[in-house]
């Protein structure tokens, strides 16, 4: 497959009990994949920079996080299993959670170096990507697609398994040397999160690198994020 969005990338489905995170064949957020079956762990296991506390609260709101999503079978068509990021911002308790989880693993990789900027893919990166924006109490970019956002805007091209895509950001939204860290909710393939990575380099800022809620492992999309850092919760294994 070439590089779709993250949003219509292949990912495996995860038990709901959040302490025996085991998986189902054929698991996908939009496209049919090949029948496979995984497994799928907590990321971030050696935080080893936090403190105890910190630690065991990590793991809690991991957790938390983990149990309210919600896999729903033969969507949009049969056979495909599609994982529901979407209850996480239905339940304020879990909301929270995923952004002390988030916090405590950017600290964790940063330190007292945070991004200036919080830059948020179309479309589920605008799902936390403010609000932990302003929990860093820094600013919000979104990148769109083309045609979504009013002005002068910077554009590149991003490859799909159809043919090609545009992403933009608005002039002057970045700034030159402001540090960025990109969010989103998933990455597998990496096309589009390499794409919003030349936006940030062709605004003549700085890529700090990357966070995502979910990693599809096997699809090896931190490949094309060349040697920036990347933080993920969530990482999920489809095996052939």
């Amino acid at each position: 497959m070439s590089d779709p969005t993250t949003s219509d990338i292949p990912v495996g489905s995860v038990a709901t009990n959040p302490s025996q995170l085991a998986t189902t064949p054929d698991a996908s957020r939009r496209e049919p994949a090949a029948s496979s079956s995984g497994t799928t762990e907590l990321a971030g296991q050696s935080v080893t920079a936090l403190l105890d506390h910190e630690k065991k609260k990590l793991e809690i709101a991991k957790q938390l996080v983990i149990g309210s999503l919600r896999f729903v079978p033969d969507f949009p068509i049969p056979g495909i299993n599609f994982i529901d990021i979407l209850p996480i911002f239905q339940n304020p308790v879990a909301f929270e959670s995923l952004l002390e989880v988030l916090v405590l693993l950017i600290r964790e990789r940063f330190g007292s170096q945070l991004p200036d900027v919080i830059v948020g893919l179309e479309a589920r990166g605008f799902l936390f990507g403010p609000t932990l924006a302003l929990r860093l109490d820094r600013a919000f970019v979104p990148v769109r697609k083309k045609g979504k956002m009013p002005g002068a805007c910077k554009t590149v091209q991003y490859k799909k398994e159809y043919g090609v895509d545009e992403f933009q950001v608005q002039e002057g939204a970045i700034q030159p040397g402001q540090t960025c860290l990109i969010v989103d909710d998933i990455i597998a393939t990496g096309g589009t999160a390499a794409a919003a990575g030349q936006l940030v380099e062709i605004s003549n800022a700085k890529l700090m690198g990357y966070l995502f809620m979910i990693e599809i492992t096997n699809l090896k999309g931190k490949a094309l994020l060349g040697d920036k850092p990347m933080i993920t919760l969530i990482e999920h294994d489809e095996e052939d």
